[in-house]
């Protein structure tokens, strides 16, 4: 009890300085549907909006968000909380100013850490709300206990699927444990579709499951189309939207950042930064 009373004394004391980041975290039933491209592609966008973004790489299975950058991180959000770096040592620069953040063990273990690792924690999450309009962070897929932990803790969730049936039913299976005790709604993306219809369909085939058996509404954010560009993106080391910016899978991306940031319909929620603390810890 005493520490639960100490982690709240310390999330209550956390400087906000201007209003809150937007937190959204990416996350997906399956490896394999493109849910890092996307998160790093988003980023971009957003930041071409001129948005101050922080990407945070929380999937510890398949961390690449340094590799999808062509950058090297030295240090890891791990190196931070064990006190082994400060967190602008961790801080590394992508395109347009973006804060690209390596979560490291830190993620994972986060059942694990103590008081004074914990306190650390909160401190640089906070650090990185006061830098940010958008925090962006990047889960592993499934349900494992760090992803819920984030997916959980954010008020907006963006959900990456294809249509790939194994992809909608492992979507549904998360889905199925993310609103198990939360009224958040869930944003759809509709990655690698060959035309409208298609998403259209895909979209409709799950939204009407989660309807009928879990009497909630998903929300259609926007499709990505098939793209060989981007296959050439990743092999150059180069995110989509500075190696082909005219792709027509860029313009996807870009229509999903104006959404977020223009289209009334898909608006920040009113969860603050400190309510994201409250209930990552609450998971933990």
């Amino acid at each position: 009890m005493d520490q639960a009373q100490r982690l709240r004394d310390i999330i209550g004391d956390a400087q906000v300085e201007g209003p809150d980041a937007r937190i959204i975290t990416v996350s997906s039933g399956k490896g394999g549907v493109g849910k890092t491209n996307f998160t790093v592609n988003l980023g971009i966008a957003l930041a071409k909006l001129g948005k101050k973004v922080t990407i945070i790489d929380a999937d510890l299975g398949l961390a690449n968000v340094d590799v999808l950058f062509g950058i090297v991180t030295k240090y890891n959000l791990s190196n931070v909380i064990k006190g082994e770096s400060e967190v602008q040592d961790i801080i590394v620069k992508g395109p347009y100013d973006i804060n690209i953040i390596s979560g490291g063990s830190g993620i994972m273990d986060l059942i694990d850490l103590d008081q004074n690792e914990l306190e650390k924690l909160i401190h640089t999450l906070s650090y990185f709300n006061t830098i940010s309009d958008y925090i962006l962070i990047d889960t592993g897929a499934g349900l494992s206990k760090s992803v819920l932990s984030f997916v959980d803790a954010a008020s907006d969730v963006i959900l990456v699927i294809t249509p790939d049936p194994t992809s909608i039913t492992d979507a549904y299976a998360l889905i199925k444990n993310i609103i198990k005790d939360d009224q958040k709604k869930i944003k759809l993306i509709i990655n690698r579709i060959e035309n409208n219809e298609e998403g259209d369909e895909v979209f409709n085939k799950l939204e009407q499951a989660v309807s009928k058996f879990l009497s909630r509404e998903l929300e259609n954010l926007g499709y990505i189309f098939e793209d060989n560009n981007l296959k050439r993106a990743v092999r150059k080391q180069i995110p989509l939207l500075e190696a082909y910016p005219r792709a027509i899978a860029s313009k996807g991306i870009e229509n999903i950042a104006y959404n977020l940031e223009n289209n009334h319909r898909y608006a920040k929620s009113n969860h603050s930064f400190k309510a994201f603390i409250n209930k990552l810890m609450n998971k933990i």
